[in-house]
């Protein structure tokens, strides 16, 4: 006697995701819509969107804020001496020094005349384009949490990424590609690592997908070279035969449920995966718009190129992680400043001026949304002499593209660039801001988990109304 399946549809759709291990299963379903509404997701949104896609450049480490985009001339005028006049403060290690002035001058760009610093001189040349926020504070000034509240919106583990609530929310436009795709840095990962683009407690069909810029965008995607296209094709069907003969007679096998979708967005990603990052296709001078003609600039601008292609066919977020592994790697500069600084601002600047300019010239900017942020900044104060200390208290984040109001400069740190005091944005504000632009209400996307209806945003959130065009 066969057993009764236990699941409707709607709650059929939403176990599928359970158990599947880094494939974006959202991206199969989204033509069905009934995925993220079965959870209290909206599963379209919720007003009309601004932008379609995100683009998310993480400055891992923390970059300083008082050394690109807040120009503070009383680091100038106050070198040396001891820092007062802002409140208490805190160190993450090492005994504090004197305010230290930035090694790079400031110039004014473009009829904003919002000033950059020598870091970015090629990002400067967008600068109309840019809406930045000098009033950014966040909760830990240690990177683990910082980065899962940057990510996530909780300095707690175990939550799910924006890009995880944005793929639930809204799913993806291409079926054969996941929603959310993350590429990290070439000298390692972030503090955390998966957790990071993870979808926390929701089904891990929604966490991000791992892509790598060289080779085989997913390592083992492809099968052994003498498994022809078609053999593939009917030794799966032939699987998937047994698998849904299993599912009827253990209808609650949420991992077996995943696992039979899995395989076949594995089958299409096959060639649709290769294709989408194969910037072969591209001229020559789309190549060298994005710097892969210069070593320095080369892996991050394939990084780059290959978010403008993802995006294109659909995808709802790219994460493009710049640092990896620990201090020198990243932006963390507790040392030596100037030298590694201008090492990671001289990866980034021509690259991300790229994107910029090449997205305006295929009509895709108004429609991509482009975050630049870390997950805090750094003290005006030195330490060991030539580095500046974790700073969560007052940082610097800058949006571009679809629907932001370029030109626009946010609140505003104190003197010295320490502590945000004029009009001051939390990561939640930034979250929920990112999501209106998605064309999502942050209170109404929810999804419920041990008895109550959570949000990226917790129960905080206010729009950044100052940025929206």
């Amino acid at each position: 006697m066969t057993p009764t399946v236990a699941y409707n549809r709607r709650d059929l759709l939403k176990a599928l995701g359970g158990g599947i291990a880094n494939l974006g299963l959202a991206s199969v379903l989204a033509g069905d819509r009934a995925l993220g509404a079965s959870g209290g997701g909206s599963a379209s949104p919720h007003f009309e969107p601004k932008a379609k896609s995100i683009i998310s450049i993480f400055c891992y480490g923390g970059p300083s804020q008082v050394d690109t985009f807040d120009p503070k001339p009383d680091l100038e005028k106050y070198a040396g001496k001891a820092m007062t006049g802002v409140g208490d403060f805190t160190v993450s290690q090492g005994n504090p020094g004197g305010l230290m002035p930035s090694p790079w001058k400031f110039k004014r760009y473009g009829e904003s005349g919002l000033p950059v610093s020598e870091l970015f001189p090629n990002v400067a040349r967008h600068v109309d384009d840019l809406a930045v926020i000098r009033s950014m504070y966040a909760v830990s000034n240690d990177h683990g949490p910082a980065l899962y509240q940057m990510n996530t919106g909780t300095v707690l583990a175990g939550h799910p990424s924006m890009g995880s609530w944005l793929t639930y929310g809204l799913g993806s436009e291409n079926e054969n590609l996941p929603g959310y795709i993350v590429f990290t840095d070439h000298r390692g990962g972030p503090i955390n690592g998966q957790p990071n683009w993870g979808a926390g407690f929701m089904p891990a069909a929604f966490q991000g997908t791992q892509f790598r810029s060289t080779g085989e965008p997913i390592v083992d995607l492809n099968p052994p070279k003498e498994m022809s296209r078609e053999r593939q094709r009917r030794w799966l069907d032939l699987l998937q035969k047994f698998n849904r003969e299993n599912l009827q007679r253990n209808p609650e096998d949420n991992e077996l449920s995943a696992r039979i979708q899995s395989y076949e967005l594995a089958y299409r990603m096959q060639i649709h995966a290769t294709e989408a990052i194969d910037i072969a296709k591209e001229s020559a001078a789309t190549r060298k718009l994005y710097g892969l003609d210069d070593e320095r600039t080369q892996y991050f601008g394939r990084q780059a190129l290959m978010a403008r292609r993802l995006v294109e066919r659909g995808v709802r977020m790219v994460q493009l992680y710049s640092g990896g592994g620990n201090h020198e790697p990243t932006w963390d500069q507790h040392w030596s400043l100037k030298y590694f600084h201008t090492m990671h601002a001289g990866e980034t600047d021509g690259p991300i001026a790229g994107l910029i300019a090449d997205l305006k010239q295929r009509g895709l900017f108004d429609e991509t949304l482009i975050v630049w942020h870390g997950e805090f900044g750094r003290m005006p104060i030195s330490q060991r002499l030539d580095g500046r200390d974790h700073n969560p208290d007052g940082f610097t984040v800058w949006l571009a593209g679809g629907g932001v109001k370029g030109g626009t400069v946010v609140g505003a740190t104190d003197r010295f660039g320490y502590r945000a005091v004029e009009n001051r944005k939390s990561v939640y504000d930034l979250h929920a801001t990112i999501l209106h632009l998605m064309g999502i209400d942050h209170e109404r996307l929810t999804y419920h988990h041990s008895g109550r209806d959570m949000r990226l945003t917790d129960v905080h959130g206010n729009l950044i109304r100052e940025v929206l065009a």
